[in-house]
């Protein structure tokens, strides 16, 4: 009976030594965090073979390593910023530790300007908005100072500076006077991405209309219609001419041509004649008709 008790105590001390033995071999030591693309070692105790694997968001790994000696990490199984887990499982038992792959300094930038189109003179019509991401693409969270170079048709270039939050940095801004290319490049450290949107004329302004005798009527045209800003509309852009006599009302959308716009009605009587575009109401006439 006493043997029998010693034995089962012995074999109770056997297994609890083997049990000791597995968990040391399973220990593993890695840093709290490292950096995207940064090759580091991760750290082994006990003896014998075992098994390494790297789970993250970007990569899993599986490699045979010898317990007790260093694991080395290459920079692209650790390119993607995350949350990774190094385990190692020796003799049926298996431990891990967790590590947090953090981004590198600003690299790359990624930039939206928008609209294509805006109209000249417009208050806060245009949207910058930058990403800062590492080399490896990652989203850099931490503030870094991000410039935006504006480059107006006319005028000298200048620049607004915004701080990335979490990654973002934005501006806005309004439109110059003066209708054209615009050109707005985001710049941090060496990464710099261009982009350019187009200033097109504004709503006409001090729209007027003159009347000629015409063979068919009278002829009725405008000035070269113009914004404030004293930039031309584009040609296509619609006019409208009405008018109002003893036959009924009558309008009539002409485009503009060459920066003006035309046209010829017949006029019964007398006639009163108001020109538009778009919003804008320009003069109006009262003519005499020919016929």
């Amino acid at each position: 009976m006493m043997r029998a008790l010693c034995s089962y105590f012995v074999s109770l001390l056997a297994m609890g030594a083997l049990a000791s033995q597995s968990a040391a071999a399973a220990a593993l030591h890695a840093p709290s965090s490292v950096q995207a693309g940064q090759a580091f070692v991760i750290q082994t105790e006990g003896s014998g073979e075992g098994t390494f694997y790297l789970l993250g968001p970007g990569s899993a790994i599986k490699r045979s390593v010898q317990l007790g000696s260093d694991v080395s990490i290459a920079s692209d199984e650790v390119a993607t910023a995350g949350r990774y887990q190094a385990i190692i499982c020796a003799a049926n038992d298996c431990t891990h530790t967790a590590f947090d792959v953090v981004s590198g300094p600003p690299a790359r930038v990624s930039f939206f300007l928008h609209p294509s189109r805006v109209p000249v003179s417009t208050p806060n019509v245009i949207d910058g908005t930058a990403f800062v991401f590492d080399r490896y693409y990652n989203p850099v969270l931490n503030p870094a100072k991000v410039d935006f170079q504006i480059a107006p048709v006319s005028g000298a270039p200048f620049s607004r500076v915004d701080e990335s939050d979490r990654g973002v940095a934005w501006m806005r801004m309004g439109s110059s006077g003066k209708e054209g290319p615009l050109r707005v490049t985001v710049e941090i450290g060496s990464a710099k991405e261009p982009r350019v949107i187009q200033q097109v004329a504004a709503e006409a302004c001090q729209l007027r209309v003159k009347a000629t005798p015409g063979k068919r009527g009278v002829i009725f045209a405008t000035d070269p219609v113009r914004d404030c800003s004293g930039n031309p509309l584009p040609d296509g852009t619609i006019v409208s001419f009405t008018k109002i006599d003893a036959s009924g009302m009558t309008t009539v959308d002409t485009p503009i041509k060459k920066g003006i716009a035309l046209t010829e009605l017949p006029v019964k009587g007398t006639a009163r004649v108001t020109v538009a575009c778009g919003v804008v109401l320009g003069n109006e006439l009262s003519v005499a008709g020919n016929r």
